[in-house]
């Protein structure tokens, strides 16, 4: 039987005496009834986009990550393109609606929200998880009152058939799913039908020779880590309950004073690497926005999420440690990329004798998310450094397309 709690914890961020008592009471209680064992790493992510913009997110994500174009599952009112590195790393699945009238409960969690409303389908939906057996995993998270959509509702979703589904998260506006599969099998979902898409299969091969022209393909890794953005209310209780939902364990946490912010980490109980089933980061204001003009502290962490919804906020990749035409490779990387007409919100940041360095792009027009590119030096096996994620965190929140969308939403 597994333990989730015989990790070391890290960080200098205090939690609630509420917070310490039920991490220990979830965990110890997963372990037992064998959630723990039966819940394994994260098997695919899934993404929406604005209609019509698929095809061009295909490519940028050919570029900017090591993901290639697999197939496009076609539904009723859905086109799902699904992206892979390998069977070892999670599949994107990048959904797009046919039809802009086309309504749902995704699109309504965007509404909302003011610059949500401009982007009504750009959002990140959730983590699909791999169990070993599907029908006892639900019943047993049923039994610890989560809730799932029932099977005609997935079918009017027009997601695959073959997993089980929660409702959107009060905290975060994600879901999570569970497929079941065995180590030994491959990896498909049962939606639509398959077929390659003419213009995502153009676009993928135009990017990907575009990335082995620029030299790039061979120095980035599988996807490092997810990092989520809440409200400060909702940090504690928005990671006991993704700890809930999956086999993860309480990495620890951090102040980042100087942006009133803290930065929280978990990651999985069964596998090491980060590219097998990356950590999950939940960032949240260490105060709540409405006492922001009395102390004078910055926000950017609240204001994102009082403009876009709790939500993903930006997918990490890794890059190769070393370098490359004497510039240490993430520097090679971004300059490269960004000669492609990608912006980035700042230069690269940290250092190798800081053990490591990372970079936020700007957000994607077609998605709203932020891919970050991080290098670890040597024997680094920490997550990040503080200094990093504050100036990280400040750059974010100066993001300028961020603040146009924010100027729309007023007027």
């Amino acid at each position: 039987m597994s333990n989730s709690l015989e990790f070391a914890r890290h960080g200098d961020k205090h939690n609630s005496e509420f917070f310490e008592t039920y991490l220990g009471r979830l965990l110890e209680e997963r372990d037992r009834i064998g959630l723990t064992d039966m819940i394994h790493e994260i098997e695919a992510m899934m993404i929406t986009v604005e209609p019509g913009h698929a095809i061009a997110y295909i490519a940028e994500l050919a570029l900017m990550t090591p993901y290639h174009y697999l197939v496009t599952l076609e539904s009723e009112s859905h086109l799902t393109h699904i992206l892979r590195i390998d069977f070892d790393s999670p599949d994107l699945l990048i959904r797009e609606v046919k039809d802009t009238a086309t309504r749902g409960i995704f699109r309504s969690l965007n509404e909302v929200y003011p610059v949500g409303h401009h982007k009504p389908y750009s959002r990140y939906m959730g983590e699909i998880l791999r169990v070993t057996n599907l029908h006892e995993v639900v019943e047993l998270q049923r039994e610890r009152e989560f809730r799932f959509f029932g099977a005609d509702e997935v079918r009017k979703l027009e997601l695959p058939g073959n997993i089980a589904v929660s409702k959107p998260s009060p905290y975060t506006h994600n879901i999570v799913a569970y497929m079941e599969r065995g180590t030994d099998e491959h990896r498909v979902y049962a939606l639509g039908l398959s077929r390659i898409d003419a213009a995502a299969q153009e676009a993928y091969e135009t990017a990907k020779e575009m990335q082995v022209k620029l030299g790039v393909h061979t120095l980035l890794q599988p996807i490092d880590h997810l990092a989520t953005r809440v409200y400060s209310q909702n940090r504690e209780v928005a990671i006991l309950e993704y700890l809930s939902w999956s086999s993860y364990y309480y990495w620890g946490s951090y102040d980042i004073n100087n942006q009133n912010s803290s930065t929280n980490v978990t990651k999985s109980v069964h596998y090491n690497a980060e590219s097998k089933s990356p950590a999950k980061v939940f960032t949240a204001n260490n105060t709540p926005y409405f006492v922001n003009h009395l102390d004078g502290l910055p926000s950017p962490t609240e204001t994102f999420v009082r403009n876009y919804g709790p939500r993903l906020h930006h997918i990490a990749v890794g890059v190769n440690d070393g370098e490359t035409n004497g510039e240490e490779n993430i520097d090679y990387v971004v300059k490269a990329i960004a000669e492609q007409g990608k912006d980035f919100l700042l230069d690269v940041i940290g250092s190798k004798e800081e053990g490591l360095k990372q970079i936020f792009s700007s957000a994607s027009e077609h998605s709203s998310l932020i891919i970050e590119y991080v290098q670890r030096f040597g024997a680094f096996d920490g997550f990040f450094a503080r200094d990093n994620v504050a100036e990280l965190t400040r750059a974010a929140g100066a993001d300028a397309s961020l603040k146009e969308l924010e100027a729309a939403a007023r007027r």
